[in-house]
């Protein structure tokens, strides 16, 4: 039996969620700065999900979502850096902000992201 994972944008919580078979496993946070930009701080995947590449899912779906409604990511996390990094999101528009991009060059390469070990460290 195969598992069923959605994500989905949370507003009132100011967050996208992933869930699998209908429990939350995860999020990223996002909160709009002063000019309307959607910030993402923070990436979560809880540890008992870990290692199932929920967190690149997670980012993946977030991004065409936000690519899909026009919005501009602000990239803070370091994994969501990582990721935009290494991937087009068709349509996204991406305001990168040079001390994020410099931190994620600088985290460790055998550093677990969200999708690894369960725990996104921002």
């Amino acid at each position: 039996m195969s598992e069923s994972i959605e994500v989905a944008r949370n507003e009132a919580a100011g967050r996208y969620e992933i869930s699998v078979d209908g429990a939350v496993a995860g999020f990223t946070a996002f909160l709009p700065d002063a000019e309307g930009r959607l910030v993402f701080p923070h990436t979560v995947i809880d540890p008992a999900y870990g290692g199932r590449g929920l967190g690149t899912r997670l980012i993946a779906d977030a991004m065409a979502d936000v690519a899909g409604r026009g919005e501009t990511v602000v990239p803070e996390c370091s994994f969501v850096v990582r990721y935009l990094q290494g991937h087009d999101v068709p349509g996204l528009s991406v305001h990168w902000r040079e001390r994020d991009v410099e931190t994620a060059q600088h985290a460790p390469a055998d550093e677990p992201g969200p999708g690894d070990e369960g725990v996104g460290r921002g």
